[in-house]
């Protein structure tokens, strides 16, 4: 992000910002340094990790970059796969984030992006913050959401949609993150089940349903823009270095 540009702004600038008379965040303010860190990589051979993608522009200079053989990879939350900066309604603050939600366009982008493999990999860029940073003007406010327990359902969602196969979304949760950063046990890479692997694995239901309201939520912080939205799939049990850590949904 190029402070320069984004220097005082609280959501995406565009019409929507200038009718809620909100200081604004361009695109451009991701797109250059994007492109400024790209060709870096080009010119030294060091690897370069974009977090957080928000802009179409962005995708398409990541793209460019891999067919020229550039060692970058770059990565995607949910919440940017998911809404556009109409979630901010009249003035929520739960959809204030840094990057902020952008327009339609983007999100297209973002999802084309990450089902061919352009975006590597899905980051849940959980952000919890305490009400009183959230229950203020909007400019005021905390940027960030909660994003671990929304994460896996939201990319369910896009299975279900259509927007991304049942194996693309769960390689792009797991093994991707640790291809992106070169991660292994000096047996086997993470993120995979073959002999050799840590014993890390979530054990999912894709057919649960429940509704995020706050008596469910995990975190002792409730921001979050999904909040009575009813989700599907949960992860059942969660196993970490071969201990049961998640059993039922519950911390054991």
């Amino acid at each position: 992000e190029d402070k320069a540009l984004t220097a005082g702004g609280a959501m995406n600038e565009s019409p929507l910002s200038m009718r809620l008379g909100i200081p604004g965040m361009p695109k451009a303010g991701e797109d250059v340094l994007v492109a400024r860190d790209i060709e870096l990589a080009r010119l030294t051979g060091g690897r370069v990790h974009l977090c957080h993608m928000s802009t179409a522009r962005s995708v398409e200079l990541l793209r460019r970059a891999k067919q020229d053989g550039i060692p970058v990879t770059g990565e995607v939350a949910p919440h940017h796969l998911t809404l556009t900066e109409d979630a901010i309604g009249l003035y929520d603050t739960n959809a204030k984030m840094s990057p902020p939600l952008r327009e339609q366009e983007d999100v297209d982008a973002l999802r084309r992006g990450l089902a061919d493999g352009t975006i590597d990999c899905i980051a849940s860029d959980h952000a919890p913050h305490e009400a009183d940073s959230k229950q203020v003007e909007f400019t005021k406010a905390s940027f960030g959401i909660l994003g671990l327990q929304t994460t896996l359902p939201l990319i369910l969602g896009l299975v279900e949609e259509g927007v991304l196969t049942r194996s693309r979304a769960i390689d792009a949760m797991t093994r991707a993150a640790a291809r992106c950063f070169n991660i292994d046990t000096g047996k086997a890479p993470l993120g995979g089940l073959s002999v050799g692997c840590a014993a890390d694995v979530t054990i999912i239901d894709p057919t649960a349903e429940w509704t995020l309201t706050p008596e469910v939520i995990a975190s002792k912080s409730k921001n979050t823009p999904y909040m009575g939205r009813t989700m599907r799939g949960k992860a059942c049990t969660v196993i970490v270095g071969g201990n049961v850590v998640v059993e039922q949904g519950r911390l054991v």
